[in-house]
């Protein structure tokens, strides 16, 4: 889901914990799209330790956010204010799997209160990791049983949908940009290599498809049509 919603242009906004929201972070990234984490510490702690990396390659790639000074290390109450902060950040929550007393849970009753969209998947009726998500549903939440319906909510297309127009008039090097890219992001050293232009040509021809609306560069830089 995080990856088909990053790859529409979406960005993924989640904790950096362990499971889901790191799961989340790792799709958006694998789609060169945008993720935002926001973390219960310091901006220099990683937690938990061995997600250092990935925070890393989210502060690199993406946005790493956090309300605590830096040095600060995690308490019981800096969680509840970081879901808080991801609910209020997100235009459409969804908690993909929660228990009963699950910490997704607040991030949620926080989107609520915000009058924001909430969104569940569902899960198993006797899981005990999907009491929680499925009490949303029964309240009410609207149903994500796939990366389609976030899109909906989202109003977004998904990203290899055709495109029902064709390009004006373009310069050989501009058609040559747009024949190699497609709704998919596409890392720049790709696109001047299929292009089969030198790259000069290619970044020229890039800023003027950018200018004119047809190619737009995700936050990590990869390239795709709009």
């Amino acid at each position: 889901i995080a990856r088909d919603c990053a790859t529409a242009g979406a960005l993924v906004i989640s904790g950096l914990a362990r499971g889901i929201d790191a799961a989340a972070h790792t799709g958006a990234l694998a789609a060169t799209g945008g993720t935002a984490a926001v973390i219960g510490t310091g901006i220099d702690v990683a937690y938990p330790a061995d997600h250092r990396s990935l925070q890393q390659q989210i502060a690199r790639d993406g946005l790493l956010l956090t309300e605590q000074l830096p040095g600060a290390r995690a308490t019981r109450g800096s969680f509840p204010e970081r879901n808080r902060l991801i609910a209020a950040l997100a235009q459409v929550t969804i908690v993909v799997e929660a228990g009963h007393r699950s910490g997704a849970l607040l991030t949620a009753k926080a989107a609520e209160s915000l009058n924001r969209t909430c969104a569940a998947v569902p899960g198993a009726f006797d899981a005990g990791a999907c009491l929680g998500s499925n009490e949303l549903l029964r309240d009410g939440a609207h149903v994500i049983a796939s990366a389609d319906d976030a899109l909906a909510l989202l109003a977004l297309a998904r990203a290899d949908a055709p495109h029902a127009y064709p390009p004006p008039k373009l310069t050989e090097a501009e058609r040559a940009i747009w024949d190699v890219l497609g709704a998919a992001p596409l890392d720049l050293d790709l696109v001047v290599e299929r292009a089969g232009w030198a790259a000069d040509a290619c970044l020229a021809a890039v800023t003027t498809l950018e200018l004119k609306g047809l190619v737009r560069a995700t936050h990590a830089g990869a390239l795709h049509r709009t």
